[in-house]
């Protein structure tokens, strides 16, 4: 029997979840009243029960039930129902972003604005967090990549470290992104902008990868890039860090910054104990 509970901060993608489970072949129940959560585990675990993977999610909507949620969890435990927390979460930049395209009120926001509500689950939900076996951030996640995250836990059984990482592109001339936690500039190597033919196409065209990866220095910085992030990565995950922006930017974001961000993400992606996403903010500008 897999019992999984899903929970997190309302905006993060709890419904989209379990929907995705249920996909799975969980047998998947929404906002279940926290008092009747241990009569659900006691008939999921029966031996007569044919059902082996369930999914029940659970969040702010149950209200002072939460107060509770701690002594029946432990009670689970004490009973011998093995449960696993998924716990996912956004920034609240994001969340207020979500909330204001969907035009609805917050659970806890009430006649205040949503940033008071989001600050007040934070709180509420504060153990749970801190429980949780699976912490995905879904800020820049789109609806599937978080779909292959959940399969490669969930379906396909990979051990998941906590940490999604992001490997974004960039032009200087644009900005370096705000929420960068790396940043790598490569405008050291020499710019496929200046040859007639490779102007305009992008790094992710061959011709200008066979140019800017015809340079030694461009796979000793390539092979310098991958290990330093072998060594961080870990680190970040022991630190308790659960989501990683690399940023890798030159002059227009279009050519050298792709070239070398995409040969990242190939080298990376290998790794199935941590997601690996790429995006390249500039790469239609200009």
């Amino acid at each position: 029997m897999r019992f999984i509970i899903v929970t997190g901060m309302s905006g993060a993608g709890k419904t989209i979840g379990l929907k995705m489970l249920e996909d799975m072949g969980y047998f998947c129940v929404d906002n279940l009243p926290i008092n009747l959560m241990s009569k659900f585990a006691k008939l999921a675990f029966s031996p007569d029960s044919e059902t082996k993977k369930v999914a029940l999610g659970t969040d702010i909507r149950s209200g002072q039930g939460l107060l509770e949620l701690q002594n029946i969890l432990q009670n689970m435990i004490l009973q011998g129902y093995k449960y696993e927390i998924l716990f996912l979460d956004a920034s609240d930049a994001v969340l207020v972003k979500r909330y204001k395209e969907s035009r609805r009120l917050h659970p806890l926001a009430q006649a205040e604005r949503i940033e008071i509500g989001i600050k007040k689950e934070r709180e509420q939900l504060d153990f749970l967090k801190k429980q949780a076996d699976y912490l995905i951030d879904t800020s820049n996640l789109l609806t599937r990549e978080l779909k292959g995250e959940l399969n490669k836990i969930f379906n396909l059984n990979n051990e998941f470290k906590n940490i999604m990482i992001t490997i974004l592109t960039f032009g200087f001339k644009y900005g370096i992104p705000s929420d960068s936690d790396l940043v790598f500039d490569v405008r050291f190597l020499p710019n496929p902008y200046y040859i007639e033919e490779l102007k305009d196409k992008t790094g992710n065209d061959k011709l200008v990868q066979d140019y800017v990866m015809g340079f030694e220095v461009s796979h000793t910085f390539i092979n310098k890039l991958e290990d330093i992030m072998r060594f961080l990565i870990p680190n970040y995950i022991v630190e308790g860090k659960n989501q990683l922006v690399i940023s890798i930017g030159c002059t227009g974001g279009k050519h050298r910054s792709v070239t070398l961000a995409n040969r990242l993400y190939d080298k990376l992606k290998q790794d199935l104990e941590y997601g690996v996403r790429i995006e390249h903010r500039d790469i239609k500008k200009g």
